[in-house]
C-alpha cells in the first residue's frame, strides 16, 4: 500500500447536494480498488488559474488515501467518465 493524493476540480454549476454525492462517488471507488481513506481537504469554491470549458471557478477537493499500486489507474479510469469533475490527478506522495 502506497500514500497517494487524490485532487480534483469540479464545475461551479454542481450544487452542495451534488458535491456530497460526488465525493461519495470518489471515495467508493477508492474503496473499491482496495484503498483506504485518510484526510479529505474541501478547499471550496475558487478561481481558476485559466478557463477550463469557458468557466472560471471550481471547487478544488483533496483526498488524502492509501491505495494498492494498481488502484490508481482504476481510479483515474472512473474520474474520466464523470463530466462533472472539469480537472482531476492522482499523485503518489513522498515518505520521508
Amino acid at each position: 500500500m502506497r500514500n497517494y493524493e487524490v485532487a480534483y476540480i469540479v464545475d461551479p454549476d454542481v450544487d452542495e447536494e451534488g458535491l456530497e454525492e460526488l465525493e461519495g462517488k470518489i471515495t467508493g471507488w477508492i474503496d473499491a480498488a482496495g484503498g483506504k481513506i485518510g484526510e479529505i481537504d474541501r478547499w471550496g469554491k475558487r478561481r481558476l488559474a485559466y478557463p477550463i470549458n469557458k468557466k472560471n471557478e471550481g471547487y478544488y477537493i483533496f483526498i488524502q488515501a492509501e491505495m494498492p499500486t494498481d488502484a490508481p489507474i482504476a481510479v483515474e479510469r472512473d474520474m474520466s467518465l464523470n463530466e462533472e469533475l472539469m480537472r482531476f490527478m492522482v499523485t503518489l506522495q513522498e515518505t520521508t
